[in-house]
């Protein structure tokens, strides 16, 4: 209750939007205020944005499925089946045969005994943390994960210890001095999404099964991309069922949309009964999941796609490496030119863009302060030409920003 003393910024009922607009006018002097920018064409190799034809180079269509004719087909067919929508949450009415169907083929695929559906990678993110551990235990989380991952650390109520990136050591020393927990979790991105880089799963899994605790990995960016078959990072490392919980999206190599998990029974029963973003949130509608279904039979059906990809991100890596950025090793298709400060990334992207080549900046809180980047990512259905002409698109917009005559491109 408000005193006599205490007085309303105004009377007029304005003051929350002038508290609103102080924080977007202090966005747009620290070169950190976003917008939209509109497509209207499908996610393919080049799409128009904002009305010009521009080549794509900022999307999570790794595998080029979002738009492939069989896909398209099969969310036809299930809306001509089911419908468009699914009506309500898996424990009302909105447990479908396609939802059953698709928990049973991911859970095979990833060679897990069960699979448990979410509406998005930060729904199955915040709704596992946040539901798996609470008072009286403890995360142990990389200093670059995901925001989902963070947000779901400070729903859990659980203590969070963060580790620095892919640093072992420090978390096994954290892990050491963290005693009286109930229960111990390690989560992790396995491909991290701004860097492309991938996290040391053998030593982690080490470091889980030294101090007893479970692991949890985010294989967002790696399903579809990374292993033999394409189940992930894990696969890539010879760890296929070395965590406790993996969670994967439909909606980036599978070209569809929402999330998984796959782990033991007792934990999807665990999940089904305490993950609010599962329990209160209408369930994946039809189309939805008859496309991911048919993604993921094509990602088994035709691994090209896959090789075709890390063609790609190779060619793409070495010429950004001509050009005097690194690019962590081994090579995969999230590849980024760090600029630094928060206008120059956006300069830059603004300079590719007037050469026909949309790779977004990328800025804090997303990634740490002075590393604001463009964020090149490849898809297997770019051609050698259009890698050719993005390099080239790089390298004279590096040239015409390092030109004092250049004024910087507003956002």
């Amino acid at each position: 209750m408000r005193t006599d003393n205490e007085k309303p910024l105004n009377n007029t009922g304005e003051g929350p939007y002038l508290l609103i607009e102080d924080r977007l006018k202090k966005l747009r002097s620290e070169d950190r205020y976003r917008f939209l920018r509109r497509v209207d064409t499908a996610q393919e190799a080049r799409i128009t944005l904002d009305g010009a034809s521009v080549l794509l180079f900022c999307s999570n269509n790794y595998l080029g499925l979002a738009n492939h004719p069989e896909l398209q087909a099969a969310a036809c067919e299930a809306v001509n089946r089911f419908g468009c929508g699914s009506g309500a949450s898996r424990l009302i009415s909105g447990n479908m045969s396609l939802h059953e169907q698709l928990e049973e083929e991911l859970a095979r695929f990833k060679q897990y005994p069960s699979c448990i559906l979410f509406g998005s990678g930060y729904a199955a993110n915040v709704g596992i943390l946040s539901s798996l551990m609470e008072t009286g235990d403890v995360i142990f989380s990389d200093s670059l994960n995901h925001a989902s991952i963070i947000d779901g650390c400070r729903l859990s109520r659980a203590d969070v210890k963060i580790y620095r990136h892919g640093d072992t050591d420090h978390l096994a020393s954290l892990m050491e001095e963290a005693t009286g927990y109930r229960k111990r979790l390690i989560v992790t991105d396995t491909l991290f999404s701004m860097d492309g880089d991938l996290a040391p799963l053998p030593d982690l899994v080490r470091v889980a099964r030294r101090y007893d605790s479970m692991l949890m990995l985010d294989e967002a960016h790696a399903v579809g991309v990374m292993g033999d078959n394409g189940r992930g990072a894990a696969e890539y490392f010879g760890l296929d069922d070395a965590a406790d919980i993996s969670v994967g999206t439909l909606g980036k190599a599978l070209g569809s949309f929402g999330a998984f998990a796959v782990c033991r029974p007792e934990i999807r029963e665990y999940l089904v009964n305490h993950a609010r973003s599962l329990i209160y949130s209408t369930s994946l509608p039809p189309p939805v999941l008859a496309a991911a279904l048919k993604a993921l039979e094509i990602l088994q059906a035709e691994p090209e796609r896959r090789a075709r990809l890390a063609e790609n991100s190779d060619r793409l890596a070495r010429g950004i490496r001509a050009l005097g950025f690194s690019v962590p090793e081994p090579v995969t298709p999230i590849q980024s030119v760090v600029m630094g400060e928060e206008a120059k990334a956006m300069s830059l992207c603004e300079q590719l863009l007037l050469r026909g080549v949309y790779a977004q900046g990328i800025r804090p809180p997303t990634v740490p302060p002075e590393t604001s980047r463009i964020r090149f990512s490849l898809m297997a259905t770019h051609t050698d030409k259009d890698i050719r002409d993005a390099l080239d698109a790089l390298s004279s917009s590096l040239a015409a920003l390092s030109s004092p005559s250049l004024l910087r491109a507003g956002e």
